[in-house]
């Protein structure tokens, strides 16, 4: 039966690529109001899939009176008492940005080496056409019940998938949830994330002064709002670049080697850049806090007069190690910047939003399927169980939601997949190798359910 799975993906997947091509010209920016009627188009391509499939009750729901942010659940049937698996990705993407920047047209699909590159061709089309080319390995012969839910507003926060859940909880309940919005270790080497980071953003602003003065006037006397701002961002880290801020939680990562020259490339850090903190490359990227600036507003450089500022204000993000959370890491922050603000300035701090942290449970019968399916499609490599230092706030929704079932993170992504910046690109045999993967893990849960049912 492998053998005959792998070259019936083997045949499938010209179709599967024409699909996933589709749909990734489509263009489903959610970030952009003006593309909602492209969002709304592309949940109806996805609907037209999974009626052709033969699902049942096929629906594009929201949980917004005005039909935004659209999502799309069907439902096919497999044998009597065979386990369902819920099948989780998301059709909106990420906004393209500067088109100059891309080697070609972001919403037109281009094959270059072995890739296809375009906005949305891994993160996270890729992984509807994973999911429905796994579906049609066994046609109308599923050797489980299978539920699809494709999600429309991931890339802007998923704010309402709570009361998605909640109002479809009956027909979104499973056994198994595959939620295909991660990656592998490299391409080769397959993963499973059992972790992510949570994320808190809030934006940052001190005020020294009512208006903006003469700084020979009063430089020397009075603090200006800049060097005010830089001092307390100074002090959220030490000289080696570790976190200051007390109280937040860190955790143990896997033992997994991250090699230098691999950061290096991957990372995209020059040559003379020196690592932020301490402990393994792995703990610093995956189970411990992290904090960046990501955005400054003060005078531009160019004009600046020579006047004391009144008031800067930054936006501070702040990663999350499993195991926290978001609450906790709110008032840390806040009581840091509250107790580091100097010369008396006045702070405004406001929060911008939240994401849990995530640590999964990565044992039992599910992952034991999964990990034989991996190593099976990478032709005898085990999978690693990957840490992400980026944050899928989403799949706390999920395992509070249905805490009785098995959540595995798989997806397309590898380290060079850009996802969310210019060329972002799907490497199409490790795609070959993901389809497969899923399409064998089905058989496992099914083969799994008759051995102990």
């Amino acid at each position: 039966m492998t053998l005959d799975i792998r070259a019936t993906v083997q045949q499938l997947l010209p179709g599967i690529r024409r699909d996933l091509e589709d749909l990734v010209r489509i263009e489903s920016v959610s970030a952009d109001p003006a593309r909602a009627a492209e969002v709304q188009r592309s949940a109806e391509a996805v609907a037209a899939l999974l009626r052709a499939e033969s699902f049942d009750d096929v629906e594009i729901v929201s949980a917004r009176e005005d039909g935004g942010a659209p999502a799309v659940i069907g439902h096919k049937a497999g044998p009597a008492g065979a386990p369902t698996v819920l099948l989780y990705a998301h059709h909106d993407v990420q906004p393209e940005n500067d088109h100059a920047e891309w080697d070609s047209p972001p919403f037109e699909p281009t094959e270059r080496g072995d890739r296809l590159y375009a906005r949305g061709a891994a993160d996270d089309k890729a992984g509807i056409a994973a999911h429905l080319g796994a579906l049609r390995v066994f046609g109308d012969q599923l050797p489980v019940s299978v539920t699809m839910f494709i999600e429309g507003e991931e890339e802007v926060g998923s704010d309402t998938l709570p009361e998605l859940l909640r109002r479809h909880r009956d027909r979104l309940a499973a056994d198994v949830i595959v939620i295909a919005d991660s990656g592998n270790w490299d391409i080769g080497v397959p993963a499973l994330t059992t972790s992510l980071r949570g994320l808190v953003r809030a934006d940052v602003e001190v005020r020294t002064l009512t208006h903006a003065v003469h700084s020979g006037m009063w430089g020397g006397l009075v603090p200006d709002a800049l060097i005010t701002l830089s001092r307390l961002i100074a002090s959220f880290h030490d000289d080696e670049g570790n976190l200051l801020i007390e109280g937040l939680h860190s955790a143990p990562a896997a033992d997994v080697d991250y090699p230098e020259e691999r950061l290096r490339a991957e990372s995209g850090a020059n040559p003379g850049v020196e690592w932020m903190g301490s402990g393994s490359a792995v703990e610093r990227l995956w189970t411990k806090p992290a904090l960046a600036i990501t955005g400054l507003d003060a005078p531009k450089v160019d004009g600046a007069s020579n006047t004391l500022v009144p008031a800067a204000r930054a936006k501070v993000s702040l990663r999350i190690a499993p195991g926290d959370t978001a609450a906790n890491a709110v008032e840390c922050l806040r009581r840091h910047c509250e107790q580091h603000v100097p010369w008396g300035a006045e702070l405004t701090f406001t929060v911008v939003d939240t994401g849990e942290a995530t640590a999964i449970d990565a044992t039992g019968p599910a992952y034991e399927a999964a990990r034989a399916a991996f190593t099976e499609a990478w032709d005898g490599t085990a999978p690693v169980d990957m840490g992400v230092g980026g944050s899928i706030p989403f799949i706390a929704e999920f395992l509070e939601t249905f805490p009785e079932a098995s959540v595995l993170v798989t997806g397309v992504e590898d380290p060079d997949t850009r996802a969310h910046g210019a060329n972002e690109g799907l490497h199409l045999a490790e795609f070959e190798r993901v389809v497969l993967a899923e399409a064998l893990l089905l058989r496992n849960l099914a083969d799994q359910a008759a051995i102990t049912g």
